[in-house]
């Protein structure tokens, strides 16, 4: 896009016409702003701390249903609409931070199976969870249990979101 406009700004100059040479001129230092800033977000999205990791169980704070971290966004992705609807706005944090795709236990919620909720609405387990939790998506996207009771994700959703495998390996009683 930027390279067409640098094109068009040279034969503007050639005929002479100063006058649209400065309007591309003007779009041309705009749109290298815009990607500048885009580039910039884009770095700070990449390097988000995140509280939670894929496979990892957690309970919502305000409806109290356990579920797994099955995706993360760094922040609220939904649209201004449901954004509105779900009083995102009303947060603490509001929407600038981490939002996390949940998958809830069926045996909690059977009507609800995927929940996007914010960072400051999860709560880890204190210790190991072992317990008992069942979803339709689970061999879908997990690979099985570690030590901790966490779930290991499949290769494909770690590359998707550029995490690494996280798995507590299992404790020698013998030793």
């Amino acid at each position: 896009m930027i390279r067409l406009r640098w094109v068009n700004l040279q034969k503007a100059v050639e005929v002479e016409n100063y006058a649209l040479a400065a309007e591309l001129r003007d779009e041309i230092n705009k749109l290298e702003a815009e990607s500048l800033a885009a580039s910039a977000n884009a770095l700070v999205y990449e390097n988000i701390q995140y509280a939670f990791r894929l496979g990892q169980k957690g309970r919502h704070k305000v409806f109290v249903y356990s579920g797994v971290i099955c995706g993360m966004d760094p922040v609220c992705c939904i649209s201004s609409s449901l954004r509105e609807s779900a009083c995102i706005d009303k947060l603490t944090r509001g929407s600038n931070q981490p939002f996390y795709q949940v998958l809830v236990d069926v045996h909690v919620d059977p009507d609800l199976l995927v929940a996007y909720v914010p960072e400051e609405n999860l709560l880890a387990p204190d210790g190991p969870n072992k317990g008992r939790f069942d979803h339709p998506y689970l061999s879908f996207l997990f690979y099985g249990m570690d030590a901790a009771g966490d779930f290991i994700p499949i290769k494909q959703l770690r590359e998707k979101y550029n995490r690494p495998r996280h798995e507590v390996p299992p404790i020698d009683e013998d030793a």
